[in-house]
């Protein structure tokens, strides 16, 4: 089977680097040529357009920046002739409507669509062990399945198109939430001269615990954010994200607004392309790096 990656940001890179580990060929675009160029050394292909990468695959991974990329890459003029029979697998974060939209498109296209975005990052990518999440129709699903299970344990199929998009949102919006209760409930203990491992030994105890709570430790205590896996910018987009869509469902985006602007105070002081952890850093001003 022939696939190909349109995207190879952080994540997009590394899935393309484990399809082809897993026997795959695989075909590589990105809108800046320099940074799809390391997959070469890998024997991944690089084809020099969209509409190259497309014609030559038989499933198309979609790991672009969001919908608008997606269809301003997809229906350009040279592309759009090239997606007839071809499968095009949505794995970014976008919104139910864009991807029930994105579908509409592809299917009058002549080709096929599911949405299968994930949950984890670099290291779970390396490892085969993404979440994946599929929505759409369940033969187009059956046929994507070896490569789902090249990226995933236990791909899942959630039900119709959109309705993966909304669980993606469901678990991003958990990402947010708990990075920002964390980092309040840190910065409180470290502003009252506690002991932050007697800290995380009362929280590690209890029904409160979350284990992103220890991966991210040593990023807040060490005010250390260059290794970025997920960098703030983006989960600032997907906060945005959230908003719209949980607000045309009628819920109360209250707290998405006040994360939204905690990420934007930490991306106005530098922190756009750092770990998303950085979060902390705009909710913790009055503490400095010496805490």
């Amino acid at each position: 089977m022939q696939v190909s990656v349109l995207g190879t940001g952080l994540l997009g890179s590394e899935i393309a680097i484990r399809l082809k580990a897993q026997g795959f060929a695989v075909g590589a675009w990105n809108r800046t040529a320099d940074k799809a160029a390391p997959l070469a050394t890998v024997g991944i292909r690089l084809p020099q357009t969209p509409a190259a990468a497309t014609a030559e695959a038989d499933v198309v991974l979609l790991l672009l920046a969001d919908a608008a990329a997606i269809e301003a890459t997809l229906f350009a003029e040279d592309t759009a002739p090239t997606l007839a029979g071809r499968t095009l697998v949505q794995m970014g974060t976008i919104a139910p409507a864009q991807s029930r939209a994105l579908g509409e498109r592809v299917a009058g296209a002549g080709g096929a669509y599911l949405e299968a975005p994930v949950l984890g990052s670099l290291p779970e990518a390396r490892d085969g062990k993404l979440l994946v999440m599929a929505g759409g129709d369940r033969a187009v699903y059956e046929r994507c399945l070896p490569v789902l299970e090249a990226l995933s344990q236990e791909p899942r199929h959630i039900g119709e198109l959109g309705q993966a998009a909304a669980l993606k949102l469901a678990m991003n919006q958990l990402i947010a939430g708990l990075t920002a209760t964390f980092s309040l409930s840190l910065g409180l203990v470290r502003k009252a001269g506690l002991n932050v491992e007697q800290f995380m030994g009362v929280l590690r105890g209890s029904a409160l615990y979350a284990p992103t709570f220890d991966k991210k430790l040593g990023k807040y205590l060490e005010h250390d954010y260059v290794s970025a896996n997920f960098p703030l910018k983006h989960l600032l987009k997907d906060v945005r994200l959230m908003e719209g869509v949980m607000g045309e469902a009628g819920l109360d985006t209250a707290l998405l607004a006040a994360v939204a602007a905690a990420a934007e105070r930490g991306i106005e002081r530098g922190y756009g392309d750092a770990d998303y952890s950085a979060l902390y850093e705009a909710l913790n001003q009055g503490l400095g790096t010496s805490d």
